[in-house]
């Protein structure tokens, strides 16, 4: 019987099936030696990953549940704790050996909710530290910046939580993957739901955060509603540092808009949302229908913050800890025991992220950015808590179901604040790589930086 020749990747290692198993572990022409490439650990016994989160500014809740999902991550990888998604993720290469038999170690570094102050603390752990990957960020503005930096010094990006079509659109790189869904993806999911509650007749008036993941979502937002019926009446951008929305809701009354929608996350979600309430706005009726109010980005962490205020709101979200898949029930488990309380979606990306780069390393038996690349693209997989997902090998990104969601009217308990009203189908979220959204033909992925 003739024995079939196994494909090869351009760098010279054995593909992946588009199952995410590997036709056999090890590399069949080129090591990492023979390339060379940054931070390789070599015959160290530990590899460092760095942890870049918001541990200070206005998107510090996430931030910090963020790191708790890493430091979780890197026990399961280690092989501590009950494993939690290495149980259920339908890739079987990682064992709880840590990476490619290297003890998984880590560093930290606070974002500030500032791109600058990101790119220095990215920078100080890849050059100081070692880490061979960064991941992280709880705003898109932080996540363009640190990827961008990634690029640049051949290290790989693990986008942690970061919304903005931006990241994996005009600014996408080769050395850079986002799980997290994106703006366009809200919009598509949330325009339908919205007709159907509030009628294809209305006025929207837009308050959006004054920076890239803002700008975004409004023009996600603004043409799936317009696309249905929807007028636009004003867009207001907001700065990321305020946190009295006064001033900003007065016009809305003053307005013919019967809809606001607030392109807000974090604090500032919460801090414009219960402005909105104090003026009333939810009891008004306006052009002889209610008053509503919609925000497209959603998180459990907001929904604690903003608490009564969001009971009817709806919304859009990338994951939610009540999902009763066997991925996000074994997260939520493992969360749950270590940490008191249920995960975050931002959570629950971060940790997806770290799992799925560590796979990528021992499905291509390496640590080169390039093979990890060539691993990553185009990989399909399951038991992660969002249904069968593909990491598009064209733009980085990855592509499942979207929650549409809304504040519960009678919650159970303190953390039963949102519920799943509809699981968008992917395939109502999906776009080529080149729609206008996402920088159109000019943008482009680039090659991958090996260092």
């Amino acid at each position: 019987m003739t024995k079939k020749t196994p494909e090869l990747n351009r760098r010279g290692f054995i593909k992946a099936t588009a199952a995410g198993a590997l036709v056999t572990g090890a590399p069949t022409i080129f090591t990492s030696k023979a390339y060379g490439y940054a931070n390789d650990p070599g015959s160290a016994s530990s590899v460092t990953l760095g942890f870049n989160v918001p541990q200070s500014g206005p998107y510090a809740d996430e931030g910090a549940d963020e790191l708790r999902a890493y430091e979780l991550a890197v026990e399961h990888l280690n092989g501590g704790g009950d494993g939690g998604m290495l149980n259920t993720f339908s890739s079987k290469a990682l064992s709880g050996a840590g990476i490619l038999g290297k003890e998984v170690k880590y560093v930290t570094g606070d974002t500030q909710t500032k791109s600058d102050a990101a790119r220095a603390s990215a920078r100080s752990m890849i050059e100081k530290d070692g880490a061979v990957m960064i991941t992280g960020g709880s705003s898109s503005g932080v996540a363009v910046a640190v990827q961008a930096l990634c690029q640049e010094v051949g290290i790989i990006f693990m986008a942690g939580l970061t919304h903005s079509n931006d990241t994996t659109g005009k600014d996408r790189k080769a050395n850079g993957f986002r799980h997290f869904f994106n703006s366009y993806m809200s919009g598509a999911a949330l325009a339908p739901v919205l007709g159907n509650a509030y009628g294809k007749d209305r006025k929207a008036y837009h308050l959006t955060a004054d920076y890239n993941w803002g700008y975004t979502t409004e023009e996600a937002v603004t043409q799936a509603t317009e696309a249905m019926g929807w007028e636009t009446v004003n867009t207001v951008k907001t700065p990321l540092k305020e946190t009295d929305f006064s001033s900003y809701i007065a016009p809305v009354l003053q307005s013919d808009a019967d809809v606001l929608v607030l392109n807000h996350y974090g604090g500032n979600m919460v801090n414009s949302l219960t402005n909105a309430v104090q003026f009333g706005l939810r009891d008004k009726m306006v052009n002889g229908k209610q008053f509503e109010i919609v925000v497209p980005l959603y998180s459990r962490l907001m929904a604690k913050g903003a608490g009564a205020n969001v009971k009817g709101i709806y919304g859009s979200t990338n994951w939610h800890w009540s999902l009763t898949d066997e991925g996000s029930k074994a997260f939520v488990k493992s969360f749950g025991e270590k940490y008191g309380f249920p995960p975050s979606q931002a959570a629950h990306t971060c940790y997806v992220q770290t799992l799925l780069y560590a796979d990528a390393c021992e499905r291509a038996g390496s640590f080169d950015p390039c093979a990890v690349v060539e691993a990553l693209e185009g990989f399909e997989f399951d038991g992660m808590g969002n249904g069968k997902t593909l990491y598009r090998a064209e733009d980085h990104q990855c592509f499942k179901d979207v929650l549409v969601v809304k504040g519960k009217e009678n919650p159970d308990n303190e953390f039963d604040l949102l519920e799943v009203v509809e699981v968008t189908p992917v395939d109502q979220v999906m776009y080529e790589p080149n729609h206008p959204q996402m920088g159109g033909a000019e943008a482009t992925l680039g090659s991958c930086n090996a260092g």
